[in-house]
């Protein structure tokens, strides 16, 4: 105790001395200068855009007439338009249905790919493919497969008497957004599996040696072995799945161009006719702002819920 209360008292008495203050403040300098410039790239493409988004959601602005000053009234148009209403339900319901859709599938096909066998590796290789292509060909691509009478699927339909292929897939207000969802997941879901993957790598064998020593079988060995220690790489998933599916576009405005109706017309939908079709960029960035303020939210609330933010650096126990 002698010992130790006389090492306490040296480490404060090193810490006061002004060479360890000087010391201190040179790494904090070090450590500035090396972020400044990811600190700079951060402020002239978020910061900035945001700040300047939020401060046009007060104005009133068609891109040809003046910019004037609108004050809550944007807002308030926000909070009583059905329209936007909407939008945002089915924002969440994509958001939903993409987590249920993409999540299982990616953490099956994760641990399945992380194993060291060849005919495995090849299979992910394949698998990859739809997420090097290009999202809008992409969506060409199943535009010509979905088309009603002489698509892809109409093909089957007729030539393999599967009837029920034979369905207005992205014109039918039923169809439509689980249509979209389907694409999403089938481009995406590889992404989620690399993060699956990783993470069934990196779990030590000696869990599974102990849990088979216990006398799990497999079923057990992954609900209390696989699952728990694949926590964070479920929340790394889930947060970019829901945050990313409140920025959907692209093949929703190449598919469906938010119809039939509305049925597909999320909020990065109606942002854009908002702004770019009726151009009133005020109301465009109140929709904006409010994507903005959801993505932050939903990051935080899995960060709280889950515990994401005080990550242990030891494995977790198997029970």
């Amino acid at each position: 105790m002698a010992v130790s209360t006389a090492l306490l008292g040296d480490n404060q008495a090193g810490r006061a001395h002004p060479g360890y203050t000087t010391a201190r403040r040179r790494n904090f300098l070090a450590d500035l200068l090396g972020i400044s410039p990811t600190l700079a790239l951060y402020g002239a493409f978020v910061v900035i855009p945001t700040a300047l988004a939020l401060l046009l959601s007060f104005t009133n602005w068609d891109v040809i007439g003046p910019l004037t000053w609108a004050g809550f009234s944007n807002w308030s148009r926000f909070f009583s338009d059905p329209v936007a209403h909407h939008s945002l339900l089915v924002t969440f319901e994509l958001a939903g249905f993409s987590w249920l859709a993409q999540t299982p599938l990616a953490m099956a096909l994760g641990i399945f790919i992380a194993g060291r066998q060849r005919y495995r590796a090849v299979y992910a290789a394949i698998y990859l493919v739809p997420l090097l292509l290009s999202t809008a060909g992409l969506s060409l691509m199943w535009e010509d497969v979905l088309f009603p009478q002489f698509g892809g699927l109409a093909w089957l339909g007729v030539h393999f008497h599967m009837n029920f292929l034979n369905q207005n897939w992205i014109g039918s207000p039923s169809l439509a957004l689980f249509t979209i969802i389907v694409i999403i997941a089938w481009q995406f879901i590889p992404f989620h599996t690399l993060i699956f993957q990783a993470g069934r790598r990196a779990i030590p064998a000696a869990l599974y040696d102990a849990a088979t020593v216990d006398g799990a079988n497999v079923r057990q060995a992954f609900w209390h072995v696989t699952l728990p220690q694949l926590r964070y790489s479920i929340v790394t998933s889930s947060t970019l799945v829901l945050v990313g599916s409140l920025t959907y576009f692209d093949i929703i405005y190449i598919l469906t161009l938010g119809g039939p109706g509305d049925t597909t017309r999320v909020l990065a939908m109606d942002m854009y006719n908002t702004g770019f079709v009726e151009t009133e960029f005020g109301y465009a960035s109140v929709i904006a702002t409010v994507l903005g303020v959801l993505g932050i939210l939903v990051a935080i609330a899995l960060v709280r819920l889950t515990g994401f933010g005080s990550m242990e650096g030891g494995q977790e126990g198997i029970w």
